[in-house]
């Protein structure tokens, strides 16, 4: 029982208000998503940051229920992972996955491109994928990242974290200001 102790000092050690690890459906997007707009209602935060924080939200989620890849019999490995943490400065929305290996070198260089643009660059980054949208084979049009990146202000943090062979855990991160920067 000493695990229920551990995991709690560890979620109010890292500021962590919202966790769900397991499958993800519609359904249960859906309850994520409410759970967390109560939270956000109850904290009394700014209507522009909630409304932030939330499209970011449904960004990441939608992510994972589209892009989680069945890696192997291992439970542990066919869950995914959506945190959300508030510090005195931010709000940190965290998700992780697991996806194949093959679609790592693509993912890195979208990431790595969209860190490299200003404001700016986002926004004719993101006109220019409005215009020549196609939907990939598990129906994303490849905007969410570029819409985060535009809502948060911020460079998108991720990692790669090796399962086996073929297949990696996808880490990512993204912050949300508080307060006007």
């Amino acid at each position: 029982m000493k695990y229920v102790y551990q995991l709690h000092k560890t979620m109010v050690d890292n500021s962590l208000i919202l966790v769900y690890e397991g499958e993800f459906t519609q359904e249960i997007t859906k309850s994520v998503l409410s759970m967390a707009e109560r939270n956000l209602e109850y904290m009394e935060e700014e209507s522009s940051t909630k409304k932030k924080v939330f499209n970011v939200m449904v960004e990441c989620l939608q992510n994972i229920c589209k892009h989680t890849d069945k890696v192997a019999e291992d439970k542990l490995w066919n869950s995914a992972i959506f945190m959300i943490a508030k510090d005195s400065e931010y709000y940190s929305i965290v998700s992780g996955n697991a996806i194949e290996n093959s679609f790592i070198p693509a993912l890195e260089e979208k990431l790595s491109q969209i860190n490299s643009l200003d404001k700016e660059g986002l926004k004719n980054l993101y006109k220019e994928m409005l215009m020549n949208a196609q939907l990939s084979e598990k129906g994303g049009a490849g905007l969410g990242f570029v819409d985060i990146a535009r809502k948060s202000g911020q460079k998108l943090d991720y990692s790669f974290e090796p399962i086996n062979d073929h297949s990696s855990f996808f880490c990512f991160r993204t912050k949300i200001a508080r307060v006007n920067e």
